[in-house]
């Protein structure tokens, strides 16, 4: 697994390298001054534990260019100061650690983060069968935008795919199938919580500007999962 140590305190920086090391000595460690470095090397680290206050480019920042092209990262933010966690809202976080670190507290976030970006990555190749009257398709879940009830039938609506692919499976197949990261907003529709890009009292809108309906009835429960949904980790497409 890689990992990603960002601090623009040295000392900070050797001390989180030994915590990784000492719990995980087979992990691939590579430490970084600023945000500039860590953009420089590129993405493809599995958890990044980046200083929310550096020089130059704060951790915050570096976090929204990586989300642009990674969003199955685990970034773990380290802060002396807790007013900073709400502006880092928006990038999703995993988690945040308060300096200065505790080895106690960092090994047991440092556990949890392995077992989400374990997670993430066999989520990321998850796939769905799904027959229709003339084929098969083997659908990614993070392909899916949203499926909506139509009668008798569904129809599974894509990022991938021009044409709304029909099937007759039930809703209630559908929500047990696809698990936590889709949402049964209406009893017509049922979203996948990682392409939400907004939503008010009674409408979502999704990554590609398409609008479902969110009954009164299901706002407050919709809300309350989709806040656990990124503050947990969930990873966001938008």
């Amino acid at each position: 697994m890689k990992i990603a140590v960002v601090d623009d305190e040295e000392i900070i920086r050797r001390q989180i390298h030994g915590f990784i090391k000492k719990q995980e000595p087979d992990f691939q460690i590579s430490d970084f001054a600023a945000g500039e470095e860590l953009l420089a090397a590129g993405t493809g680290f599995d958890i990044m534990f980046l200083d929310i206050q550096m020089e130059g480019m704060n951790g915050i920042e570096a976090a929204e260019i990586i989300r642009q092209s990674d969003t199955d990262a685990v970034i773990i933010f380290l802060t002396g100061i807790k007013e900073y966690v709400f502006d880092a809202f928006d990038v999703s976080p995993f988690h945040y650690l308060l300096k200065p670190v505790t080895e106690q507290k960092f090994t047991q976030v440092l556990c949890r983060a392995v077992k989400e970006a374990e997670k993430r990555q066999s989520q990321k190749e998850r796939r769905i069968f799904i027959k229709t009257k003339k084929r098969g398709y083997a659908l990614s879940l993070n392909s899916i935008l949203y499926i909506e009830s139509r009668g008798k039938k569904v129809e599974i609506h894509t990022t991938d795919m021009e044409d709304i692919i029909e099937s007759y499976v039930t809703m209630e197949d559908f929500e047990i199938q696809l698990g936590d990261g889709f949402y049964r907003c209406h009893r017509g529709y049922l979203v996948n919580m990682a392409h939400i890009a907004g939503y008010d009292s009674d409408s979502i809108v999704l990554s590609s500007g398409e609008q479902v309906c969110l009954t009164k009835k299901k706002h407050s429960g919709f809300v309350k999962a989709y806040m656990w949904y990124l503050q947990n980790g969930g990873v966001s497409f938008v």
